[in-house]
Order: C-alpha cells, then structure tokens, then sequence
C-alpha cells in the first residue's frame, strides 16, 4: 500500500518555452481534499481530471489518458541527490506526490484505489517537453531525463472521488502483462525496437497501439 504525501495543483503563468505562451506545470501542494473526475477528450473537454488545477495546452495535456499525473517521492529524492538541490512535491508537474507505490514499475491498465473513493487506471508515460526543460532549468534535462526511463505515470479517472494528502494508494488490479509504465516510456522514445511488446497492454491509448502495430508490421 502506498500514500499519497501531497496533491498538486497549477495556475497558469506566462513561459516564454511553451508553445501557447503559458504553463501551469509549476504546482504546489494545497490542503483539504480535490475532486478527481473524468475530463472528456483532451481538446473539448474539462482539461485536467483534477479539479482547480489549470491545463494551458489542451493539445498536448489533458484529457482522459492524462487526467491525472503521478510521480513517487523515491523518484524525486533520487533526482534530488543527483542534482543537488531540493525537488518539492508538484515542481515535475505531478498532481500526486506518492511513497510507497512503484509508480515507474506499475503496469498499463493497473487500478489504484486512492482514498475512500476515487479509482485510478495506468494510462501510458510522460513524455518530457520544452516547457518541463525550462522549468527544471538543468543543461540537457530531456536528453536526461529520458536516458533515465522515470517518468511517471498518467492515470485515467475510472471511478471519480476526492482525494487528499495522507489517503491510501491500494492496488486494486494488476493485468496479465509485464507492460509497465518504465517500458512503454523506453518503447516511445530511446528503444523503438520495443514498440511491439506494447500490443501486450489493452488498456495503452489506442494512438500508442497503432504506433506498435505500425512497428510491427515492419
């Protein structure tokens, strides 16, 4: 079982970096509970299945494969100490700050149960942007960022619910398939050759399965 240590949410703020001229993947911890809940398509639709938080680029964010992203508190530690400074829980973008969940090694289609309600479904990877760059502000933070395949994952809101800091992360379901978050992230940027192994997972958003399909048929 895992926690959740915060919940992150972002306003809009200008960014020279991102393609429409303003972000809100700076977020910050906020006290008392936030409703999850299922955003529709990403351009159209409600933007994040974060309720309060700010979705500035709906043509590349959002929508119900990335209506919620998570990032585990061990994983920034680790970026922490290689980069030595101090990474507080929302400054990757992340809606949930965890501990004690796997976040990189869980599989698509997991279900987490967070708190008394809300149903969670591993969606598919971040992918690093300009915009995340020129928040870290490191040399070459894409090039490494992905050489290290910890992403973080993006989750479906399946059974909507508030959340909170300190509610339970309970595996619910774990599918048949070694598909887990850290590979489809390898497959989608360093190691295409990997692409295939993605068919395994159902639940991967139907753009991602055509791409291993595509690489399949090669």
């Amino acid at each position: 079982m895992g926690t959740v240590l915060s919940v992150n949410l972002g306003k809009a703020r200008h960014c020279d970096a991102a393609d429409v001229g303003v972000t809100a993947i700076d977020k910050h911890p906020v006290a008392g509970s936030v409703e999850l809940r299922a955003p529709g398509p990403k351009e159209g639709g409600l933007g994040s299945g974060v309720v309060g938080d700010e979705i500035c680029d709906r043509r590349h964010h959002g929508g119900d494969d990335q209506a919620v992203y998570a990032y585990a508190r061990e994983d920034l530690d680790g970026w922490a100490a290689e980069l030595g400074r101090e990474i507080p829980g929302g400054m990757f973008g992340e809606n949930l700050t965890t501990s004690g969940i796997d976040v990189n090694g869980a599989r698509i289609g997991e279900r987490w149960q967070v708190g008394d309600e809300a149903v969670l479904e591993v969606a598919l990877p971040r992918i690093p942007c300009r915009t995340f760059a020129d928040q870290m502000r490191e040399q070459g933070w894409i090039k490494t960022f992905t050489q290290r395949a910890l992403p973080g994952a993006y989750l479906r809101v399946v059974v909507p619910g508030r959340v909170r800091q300190g509610d339970p992360v309970t595996v619910l379901h774990r599918p048949d398939h070694d598909v887990t978050v850290s590979l489809t992230f390898r497959a989608l940027t360093l190691e295409p050759e990997l692409l295939p192994q993605l068919l395994a997972a159902d639940a991967l958003p139907e753009k991602v399965r055509e791409k291993a399909r595509l690489r399949t048929a090669r």
